[in-house]
């Protein structure tokens, strides 16, 4: 062997390209070589220098080729292939402007006019009457009358067909309505047929709509996904209102609202920013969204251009790869400004070009806009500043001439009072205040009596002449007020951030943008602003009732007077930013497991805008002319991205990359990174750095130096607040002030201590450091918890609550509520010498009177008893030497109060050693608002570690809550390990026996092969040659039930007066043995010698004096043999067969223990009368046991006659793996199951047989059906046998009672459940047992009832819903050992497979018990009496002496 592995290896070596080749190529590119110089396209690289013909040139030029052909890929430098400027890349060389533009040079500036477009609408387009639209639709259009133009031209596609549709027009046409028609389309695919004929009948009846109960609102939802905060809760706002008839409930889902279960499955409509849908459609559980979407809008898909351009590219490549996998129809609809190369966005949403592709250009503008653009030359930044406010009068006056209002967009809050107080001042010393307020007019009364209410300083100062601002940051109040005396026309001028433009419609004549400069934390420096914005705010130009045209004024740096014409004047073609972030991208479909070999990931790239604009524009990515011939669809560039991405993500540690096999496989960092949002680079620094007890110093510098805050960097201006503020915060910060990871963590700390800042730059610093924080916190724990790091991660979770409720561990813990006065949270911290654990048992006036609010006392004792708080006890018992079972009893200790705590709390169970360093185990427990009062179990199992400790801890942490937690120690020192169990037999290495030693041509002819199994062989001679008893404990699947047959055939040839009883737990293992036995036995029997038992006394003890072998379960046997005294058929009996006693330690095991040792006192009793007795022989077969000689010394069998054979020892090898799923709640669980389960399919069976177990009998059609769409649109095939005609088997399915039965079974997958037909479960099993269909989904209870062997079993989780006891439980481990058993067809395969789906907590326990031997214990104490009073009733016991 060890020769083979060298040889592998040199092998590898050979083969080059595979680990060592690639790093000598990165070292080369950075020694910055002849190479990087000749091409900056990277995979060009050897072709150029072939052509430079530099002596060598042929022969590189080969090996380029060659190493082509091999497809070793090579890692691209993704960092020189992105775009450096982002949204700010401008692809085009130069723009023409419309005729009639003009330009002017004026003293500092330029100045560039672009005409308005007018349009002349073609004779004969007609506009479609809202009264034309089928009369349900009308109620969404209430007060207009007609579509306008461009919705006209759409009103077809959009509410009559399905088609995918990219909508290009400018802002204001309109785009709103046709979002709307395609949400009625989708209303009306789920209307009732006869909702027409209702709503006619219906009149007005009293009811709250007249569709109400005319939609099925259940079965769809439709998303909607918008760039911006601002203008998702506008479109919640408008849509609410317009689908109100409809009974259609609209909720946003934004970063910092999450919905509850609940409200998603009331949700129709939920409206989304990309970044949201993103994480939503990431997890697995997310598929509980996204399984009835119906049609996703997406609004501004023009942001594919902008730095956030990939979320969008994932999140459609997503959506239509799942279309494809599950063949479930979603409709795309994207919605945009105007764009050049808008085909390309067509390709990329799979629009059709003849019918949903539809582009309107700035002559469908409402109102006409024209346009100037002043490119300011001036270099000195003070004359600049004044000159733009010079301009700005300039406008201004000019607009006010002719009675128009404008608008002035400035970049930040405290820049819009400076232009405000700049304009007044320039009014004033040219005295020209009359033309924005005039004199005792009614204006100037209404601007006088407001300014009482105002609370904004700024405001105050400019409101009375006529001008105003608007911002973010001002109270609400003052905000409406200038909202309102605007739209009103009282002010002339209004100087405002962008949040005006996205979240309030207030048109205005004029528009100007002030400087293209604007704040960006992320970058950390000014940069321009977006296109995005820039088109949103002169979208507010122009008010269509009243202007024939409108007005918009860009000024810019005279540098970016281009792009700016470029932009608006639709010659900026879109281009992707996905090359950035591939890694990222990459990881969470690797985590969703819709990519797992490197193939996939370059088919998903595929789906990407990235490779649509690849394809039109392959230089500006970096292709070179030659390779974009030579392989015209790219592949082998997506090869390369694909590859290096995946070597990015593998230096991560985020996937496991096979670059052999080009297997993906994610890792739980991966799943981290990709739950929380946290680029590669820095989970890559988290590994690195974390340790196990670091302190919050070190833990905020470490956070200080994530990746997502590279970019921010300190400012001169900043230098003298950051150094006062580091002097103010709490945990001290190392590094001087000047650093910028410095002034992250002091900037982390100002946010949690609520402390004032003054630069507006630093204040969204702060708000960018804090978004990222908790979510940073959050990852950091869930990699502590990974790593069983307790106080890590019990930091980091505090750390976590921190941010979100801004207080410190040392504050007052009351604080996390909403209404505590900061006076009383203050007198709290002072009086620390009281501890938290004590507020509880204060009374109300205690409170008071710590606090010195007497009044207060009753709200204080109220909080402090809605503060989450648990009662913890715990019963612990050793299973084995190794594993400890702890019950957890949970009682909540706080009054639940829905509006405090939501419908569910989160708690963390973590079990930590006697040092509280690591954490042995860890489980969420969810408490939802309905079980608040009752007390929870939660049963987990830990690890005993050796040397036994003193103690363990038991935490119970609250997710959200600082200072909630529970501790409870778990002593060792009363506890009594069981006993080193006695070794496994070993299973000799005999010569298999061929059949015919039996002896009788009659008893050979039983068996359909020639030898036996090793299991057999080794112990025919005892149970064939002697009349010992006899216990055999091997894996369930290895044969014992034949040699069960050969003592039932020693006694049939020796004793002629001989009775076999044989005993199984459970009725269905009996029912199966009995066909078998009846059959086989039955041949050479006389008709009547093979019974079963029916469980009635009296027909059963006919059935017992006839027959000689009687079949029957452990419950039948104890109620015939209780009067065996006057039973003498009882008495008869002479061979005992008891299977699957490892049931023992189950339901059914202390009705097993009694008839076994009353067999056993029979036989005795017998011996002791005297006379020729035969004695009783007793056989028992089990699973693999622990303590099996303890059951072999009670059942009376002899060592000799003991065969207890380990887990691992099977006559057919079966491989086990297992897989484990993170999501934390069940039904999330099953779906993210779901691919995972196709997979493990279709890479083990090989077609050949396999079984699928799932939870419940729904699970398994859905399950059924899963498969099948997953295969027909992965690989489109179906599962049927190779040998079977599909349409016999068509034929058969036609004849099912169940659709979903029939759809499956065509395509060679079948599904059982106990609500089945007789005939039908028979057809689908004999279709299984003939091959032809290869695949069999079954749920977990029916796993006794049939008797099935395969080449691969699924279990696809592990535990299944109780409803007596109304929680989740697992799967009973002799169901596990059943399952697994099943996976071996003896003489056909030569190795079985099993893979096993789990929840990651159980997955360590599981696989203890899976390959250890099972301990068993008695539980006959806890149900004596009741055995005891059926002796006493038989007589059997008349004294206490019987009794012992």
């Amino acid at each position: 062997a060890g020769g083979g592995a060298g040889g592998e290896d040199t092998l590898r070596r050979k083969r080059g390209g595979d680990g060592a080749d690639e790093d000598d190529e990165g070292g080369e590119e950075a020694a910055g070589g002849k190479r990087s110089e000749m091409s900056a396209a990277l995979d060009s690289i050897r072709v150029r220098s072939a052509n430079g013909g530099e002596g060598e040139g042929g022969d590189v030029d080969g090996a380029a080729d060659a190493e082509r052909g091999s497809g070793a890929p090579n890692e691209l430098d993704l960092d020189a292939l992105s775009f450096r400027e982002g949204s700010h890349l401008m692809t085009n060389k130069r723009c023409d402007l419309p005729p009639k533009s003009w330009r002017a040079t004026k003293p500092g500036y330029e100045e560039v006019h672009v005409p308005a477009a007018r349009s002349v609408a073609p004779p004969g387009e007609k506009l479609v009457p809202i009264a034309d639209l089928p009369g349900w639709t009308q109620d969404a259009f209430q007060g207009m009358k007609m579509l306008n133009r461009v919705q006209s031209k759409l009103a077809e596609v959009a509410l009559r067909t399905s088609d995918n549709i990219l909508l290009c027009a400018p802002t204001g046409a309109g785009k709103t309505n046709v979002a709307m028609l395609s949400i009625l389309n989708v209303l009306g695919q789920y209307r009732n047929e006869n909702a027409d004929a209702a709503m006619e009948e219906d009149g007005d009846d009293g009811k709250v709509s007249r569709h109400e109960g005319h939609f099925d609102l259940s079965a769809f939802k439709v998303v909607y996904v918008a760039p911006m905060k601002a203008l998702v809760q506008e479109v919640v706002k408008n849509f609410s209102k317009r689908l109100k008839p409809y009974g259609v409930t609209v909720r946003e889902l934004s970063g910092d609202s999450n919905l509850t279960r609940q409200q998603i499955s009331e949700t129709q409509m939920i409206v989304t920013t990309p970044e949201k849908w993103d994480i939503v459609t990431r997890q697995g559980e997310g598929r509980a969204y996204t399984q009835l979407v119906r049609l996703i809008i997406v609004d501004e898909i023009h942001l594919l251009h902008d730095d956030r351009g990939p979320v969008l590219e994932s999140i459609v490549a997503r959506a239509i790869r799942q279309v494809e996998a599950t063949a479930e129809p979603v409709r795309l609809v994207g919605l945009s400004a105007t764009l050049p190369n808008y085909a390309d966005v067509a390709t990329f949403l799979r629009v059709d070009p003849k019918k949903g592709m539809f582009f309107f250009d700035h002559s469908y503008r409402p109102v006409p806009l024209q346009m100037q653009y002043l490119g300011v030359t001036e270099r000195n930044a003070f004359k600049r500043f004044r000159l733009q406010n010079e301009i700005c009068y300039d406008k201004a006056v000019g607009q006010r001439k002719n009675g128009n209002q404008m608008l002035i967009f400035v970049h930040s809050r405290a820049e819009t009072g400076k232009t405000a107080k700049a304009l007044r001042d320039l009014a004033i010393e040219k005295d020209q205040l009359g033309l924005f307020v005039r004199e005792g007019g009614a204006t100037q009364e209404i601007l006088r009596e407001e300014l009482a209410s105002i609370k904004n300083a700024d405001l105050k100062e400019v409101l009375s002449y006529g001008f105003a601002i608007h911002h973010a940051g001002m109270a609400r109040a003052d905000r409406e007020l200038v909202e309102d005396l605007f739209a009103d026309g009282h002010i002339g001028v209004l100087c405002c951030t962008a949040t005006l433009a996205w979240g309030v419609n207030l048109p205005a004549h004029a528009v100007i943008i002030k400087g293209t400069q604007i704040y960006n934390p992320s970058r950390g420096r000014w940069a321009e602003l977006s296109p995005l914005d820039v088109l949103q705010m002169l979208g507010r130009a122009g008010r269509p009732q009243y202007d024939s045209e409108g007005e918009g004024i860009i000024m810019t740096a005279h540098s970016e007077l281009q792009y700016y014409l470029s932009l608006t004047n639709l010659q900026l073609p879109v281009e992707s930013q996905m090359i950035k972030t591939l890694p990222d991208h990459l990881n969470a479909e690797v985590v969703l497991g819709t990519i797992q070999t490197i193939s996939e990931a370059v088919d998903w790239l595929g789906y990407t805008f990235l490779y649509v604009r690849m394809l039109k524009n392959p230089g500006l990515y970096g292709i070179s002319d030659k390779a974009a011939e030579e392989d015209p669809t790219l592949k082998f560039r997506r090869m390369d991205l694909a590859h290096t991405a995946a070597c990015m993500l593998e230096r991560s540690h985020l996937v496991r990359y096979d670059r052999r096999s080009g297997a993906l496989q994610t890792t739980p960092l991966g799943r981290i990174a990709s739950q929380y949002y946290i680029s590669h680079n820095s989970m890559a620094l988290y590994g690195r750095h974390l340790r196990p007890n670091m302190t919050d110093i070190d833990l905020l510098r470490l956070f200080s130096m994530s990746g997502e805050f590279t970019h921010i960097t300190v400012r001169e201006e900043e230098k003298l607040e950051l150094t006062k503020l580091a002097g103010r915060v709490p945990i001290p910060v190392k590094e001087s002030p000047s650093e910028p990871s410095a002034k992250v963590n002091i900037l982390l700390q100002a946010y949690v201590s609520r402390l004032r800042l003054d630069g507006f730059a630093l204040v969204s610093d702060m708000a960018f450091v804090q978004q990222s924080a908790a979510r940073i916190m959050r990852a950091i724990f869930e990699i502590a918890l990974r790593r069983g790091w307790s106080s890590l991660a019990k930091l980091t979770l505090a750390f976590a609550n921190m941010v979100a409720h801004r207080i410190w561990r040392s504050q007052s813990p009351l604080r996390q509520f909403k209404n505590v006065p900061e006076i009383v949270a203050r007198k709290l911290e002072r009086k620390s010498d009281i501890e938290w654990a004590r507020y509880a048992d204060l009374t109300p006036s205690d409170l008071g009177e710590l606090v010195g609010v007497p009044k207060m006392g009753r709200t204080l004792h109220r909080l402090v008893h809605q503060f989450p708080r648990l009662e913890l006890s715990a019963h612990v018992q050793p299973i084995t030497r190794s594993i400890l079972r702890v019950e957890l009893g949970l009682v909540p200790d706080f009054e639940y109060d829905v509006k405090v705590h939501g419908y569910v709390q989160l708690f963390h169970i973590i079990v930590e050693d006697v040092d509280g360093e690591s954490i042995l185990h860890h489980e969420m427990f969810l408490l939802k608002n309905t079980g608040a009062e009752d007390e929870h179990t939660v049963v987990f199992t830990v690890n005993i570690l050796d040397p036994l400790p003193p103690s363990y801890f038991v935490r119970v942490i609250s997710d959200r809550w600082l200072h909630s937690e529970a501790v409870l120690p778990i002593s060792f020192n009363k506890m009594i390990l069981p006993s080193k169990f006695h070794p496994p037999t070993e299973l000799l290495d005999l010569q298999p026996l061929p059949v015919s030693v039996l002896g009788e041509a009659a008893l050979t002819k039983l068996y359909g092969f020639a030898e036996f199994n090793p299991i057999q062989t080794q112990t025919f001679h005892h149970l064939f040659k002697t009349d010992k008893n006899c216990l055999i404990c091997a894996p369930s699947g290895s044969g014992k039930s034949a040699c069960a047959e050969f003592a039932v055939m020693r006694m049939l040839v020796n004793d002629p007066r001989g009775k076999c009883v044989y005993v199984s737990p459970k009725e269905e293992t009996s029912t199966n043995i009995y066909r078998d036995w009846n059959m086989r036995f039955g041949s050479i029997l006389r008709p009547g010698q093979v019974a079963q038992l029916t469980g009635e006394v009296t027909p059963d003890l006919k059935l017992i004096a006839e027959a000689k072998i009687v079949v029957c379960t452990a419950r039948q046997w104890d109620a015939v043999s209780r009067r065996w005294r006057q039973r003498k058929a009882v008495q008869a009996v002479t061979l005992f067969v008891v299977d699957d006693m490892h049931f023992l330690g189950g339901d059914s095991g202390p009705t097993m223990e009694v008839i076994v040792s009353r067999m056993r006192f029979i036989s005795a009793q017998k011996q002791q009368k005297g006379g020729d007795v035969p004695q009783l022989r007793m056989i028992g077969l089990s699973a693999s046991l622990a303590n099996a000689r303890e059951v072999g010394e009670w059942m009376g069998t002899s060592a000799k006659g003991l065969f207890n054979f380990s887990p691992k020892v099977r006559p057919v090898p079966l491989e086990i793996y297992t897989h484990s799923f993170d999501q934390s709640n069940f039904a999330g669980r099953l779906m993210a199951m779901g691919k995972p389960v196709y997979n493990a399919v279709t890479r083990h069976s090989e077609g050949k047989p396999s079984i699928v177990f799932v939870p419940s009998r729904r699970q398994a059609q859905l399950t059924a059906i899963d498969l099948m769409t997953y295969y027909q649109s992965i690989e489109g095939k179906t599962f049927l046998g190779k040998g079977s005609e599909a349409k016999d088997v068509a034929e058969i399915a036609g004849r099912l009672r169940e659709p979903a039965l029939q759809q499956v079974v065509a395509s060679g997958i079948g599904f059982l459940h106990d609500g089945m037909l007789e005939g039908e479960w028979e057809q689908i099993l004999d279709l299984y047992q003939n091959g032809s269909i290869t695949v069999l989904v079954l749920p977990v209870d029916t796993c006794w009832k049939v008797k099935i062997v395969s080449h691969l079993v699924v279990i696809m989780g592990t535990e299944t819903f109780d409803g007596r006891e109304r929680r989740y439980v697992d799967y009973p481990i002799a169901d596990l050992l059943h399952m697994m058993g099943m996976a071996s067809r003896q003489g056909i395969d030569t190795c079985g497979k099993c893979v096993i789906m789990c929840h990651t907590p159980k997955k360590e326990h599981l696989k203890k018990l899976l390959y250890e031997p099972l301990p068993i214990e008695s539980h006959l104490d806890h149900y004596l009496h009741d055995h005891f009073n059926s002796e006493i009733v038989t007589k059997t016991i008349s004294s206490m002496q019987d009794a012992v």
